[in-house]
């Protein structure tokens, strides 16, 4: 079957120069279309096809064809279709299928599953209660801890979408803003709990909407500073001929959004976002049952289930909980994960053989073929779609503008920029002072020891991130070029990547500290273990998409002209590519190391505590003794190392990426 704009026309039928066709319908076991044909009567007689509908002077044929004899069609031009009024509505309802059925009681059950459980979760008042570690009470805490997890994905995803694209289209404040979501993403997690739990909760006294909403900004501060930075990265490597190209269409910002920047990013927004949500998954634990000063805060989830099962050595409960977790995780990559990264695939720069090396998702085929997913599509979502992206399209009047008239607007429009930019950056330094001056008369009272204590733990705690970060990369970087560059292989460990990597080390962490008590070692290097559960995905999976952001047709000339050298491609052609992405995945997986200290260097288990030296010990320690004297100050410590690091290591190396490593063409 020849290809041309998705319409067909029997065999048989003559198209003399100048002719359009326009075809209706899709093929099924037997065929009807409707064709609306602009060329002269006699022309349509010889083709002898029975005469339909005429509704604006144009001649309207029926066919009938067989679906054996759909590899003969011919697939010709046609800008407009014609259905006659009511085809549609008749069509859907006799080529509905029994997959069709199913799909459509899916998604009315996904859908009340989520408003039940958001119902539950945000309503009624807070009541301190005991997990129960009854396994039939697993289906429920597992839909709670869903909820929690998809409403917080929810919020991450708005949000990185939005600071990125402030970032990178405001260039004079980008280092302001990307500097923001450094300190944001040093900030460990247990930092966040005083302000966010108590201050949530003195607007929602005594509800539980207010420790719910706690845990989900909670979930938010553990998945969006990872997209943001993806985002970002994304946005900055932009092909400039494309940018060049939606200047010289004369697209609108909106536009230009919509069609090219954010279509730009959707790879690596998708790739990041599996890690982020298994970010959320790695800290639910933490997230649905912790300690702040003498209260004791636990939610009903799987988390909360997995907390209560390790306290009291229930194993089994361990287990299962671990075994509904891995379901829910399967069920995702199978249903979501999967089909979204076949689907952003088709926005990777590059042609040829792209198409062949795309990743394959059964479900998201059966959704393009679906009637009802494609009467959605056909009657709703591309009718929504395109009137939305033309809210704000480029100019469709000829505006006759002269360069001081066009001098004047840009000068207006940087004018606006510039105050409100000043507007944000005053409220910021101000939130900022206040809260300084607050912080320098809580730190005001901690001794000299108590810095100098702070200091040695997190030299500690630096050896052990930068010993978990080699280790990572040593195996990450060439299992994710080949995942990326490899469809037979990506089909086989794709899938049992993303179920790994979506797993919560703290779930792990009974079996692990099991043995490592047997060992008698402690955290002393199982710490590092742990700390690698939980940064190690966060390269994986960026260098994962920057493989496949390569586009095939380097790698066909590296086949030709490199054939010699292997180490000579990975210098020219794979290190280079996979850079950019390498560089996010570095700075976000060593924030995720720090992050992942707090849990890996101080961990209760069977109503004992085990830890090991370092800052993410000290401040898990001041946050369950309501230190927060000593919680502000290793914040501060964690803070500033991770700040400077960002400034002399990875912000030239950034600098590098988005200079020399990018995808085009001085």
């Amino acid at each position: 079957m020849v290809r041309g704009a998705g319409f067909v026309v029997p065999p048989g039928f003559r198209s003399d120069r100048g002719s359009r066709f326009a075809v209706c319908g899709r093929p099924s076991q037997r065929s009807v279309w409707m064709v609306r044909v602009q060329t002269t009567a006699a022309d349509a007689e010889e083709s002898s096809p029975k005469k339909g509908h005429d509704p604006e002077d144009e001649e309207i044929f029926v066919f009938e064809q067989e679906e054996e004899n759909l590899d003969s069609l011919i697939v010709l031009e046609a800008p407009k279709v014609f259905r006659p009024p009511g085809s549609f509505r008749a069509d859907l309802v006799t080529e509905l299928s029994v997959s069709d059925l199913v799909l459509l009681c899916s998604l009315v059950a996904v859908v009340y599953g989520l408003a039940t459980a958001s119902v539950s979760v945000m309503s009624g008042p807070y009541v301190a209660a005991v997990v129960s570690t009854d396994i039939s009470k697993l289906p429920w805490y597992t839909l709670l801890s869903t909820t929690r997890i998809f409403l917080g994905y929810l919020v991450s995803l708005v949000f990185a979408i939005v600071y990125a694209y402030c970032a990178y289209r405001i260039p004079f404040a980008a280092k302001a803003l990307v500097l923001i979501i450094d300190i944001l993403q040093s900030i460990p997690l247990l930092s966040f709990l005083p302000g966010v739990v108590l201050g949530l909760m003195a607007l929602f006294p005594g509800q539980r909407a207010g420790v719910e909403l706690a845990a989900m900004l909670l979930l938010f501060t553990s998945m969006a500073w990872n997209m943001v930075l993806g985002f970002y990265q994304s946005l900055c490597t932009i092909p400039r001929e494309l940018l060049e190209a939606s200047q010289v269409f004369g697209l609108s910002s909106w536009k230009r959004f919509w069609t090219l920047e954010l279509p730009a990013g959707a790879m690596g927004l998708v790739w990041n976002s599996i890690v982020s949500v298994a970010g959320g998954w790695f800290f639910l634990i933490s997230i649905e049952s912790f300690e702040l000063g003498n209260q004791d805060f636990r939610l009903p989830g799987i988390g909360a289930f997995l907390a209560s099962a390790a306290e009291h050595a229930n194993y089994a409960a361990i287990s299962w909980g671990l075994l509904s977790l891995v379901a829910v995780i399967v069920v995702a990559d199978f249903v979501v994960w999967r089909p979204l990264v076949a689907w952003s695939s088709k926005f990777s720069y590059g042609s040829g053989t792209a198409a062949q090396m795309a990743p394959k998702s059964s479900v998201l085929n059966f959704l393009q073929r679906s009637q009802v997913t494609r009467a959605l599509h056909d009657k709703l979502l591309s009718q929504m779609w395109l009137g939305f992206v033309e809210l704000f399209p480029s100019s469709r009047k000829t505006r006759y503008i002269t360069p001081s008239t066009s001098e004047k607007r840009v000068q207006s429009a940087a004018l606006i920029r510039s105050a409100v930019f000043a507007l944000l950056s005053v409220s910021f330094a101000a939130t900022i002072g206040y809260a300084g001056y607050k912080a320098v008369g809580v730190l005001s009272v901690l001794p000299l020891r108590v810095w100098l204590g702070l200091g040695v733990d997190a030299l500690y705690t630096l050896g052990r991130v930068l010993v978990a970060l080699v280790l990572s990369i040593l195996w990450t970087v060439p299992l994710g070029v080949a995942v990326g560059r490899d469809p037979a292989l990506a089909s086989r460990l794709q899938p049992l990547v993303q179920i790994f990597a979506s797993v919560p080390a703290t779930a792990l962490f009974p079996f692990v500290l099991l043995a490592l008590v047997r060992l008698g070692n402690g955290l002393q290097i199982g710490s590092i273990v742990l700390m690698m559960l939980g940064m190690m995905w966060y390269i994986l999976f960026n260098v994962i998409a920057g493989a496949q952001a390569i586009p095939p047709e380097l790698f066909e000339v590296d086949s030709i002209y490199g054939k010699e050298s292997v180490v000579k491609r990975w210098k020219t052609l794979i290190l280079p590519g996979i850079f950019p992405y390498l560089i996010t995945g570095i700075v976000t997986a060593v924030g995720g190391a720090w992050n992942a200290s707090i849990v890996s260097e101080y961990v209760i288990f069977q109503g004992n505590t085990i830890s090991t030296r370092g800052l993410g010990s000290a401040i898990s320690v001041a946050a369950s003794t309501g230190d927060y004297s000593v919680l502000l100050a290793g914040t501060l410590v964690m803070c500033g190392l991770v700040l400077l690091t960002n400034r002399f290591v990875w912000g030239p190396l950034y600098k590098l990426a988005n200079t020399k490593y990018r995808l085009s063409q001085s």
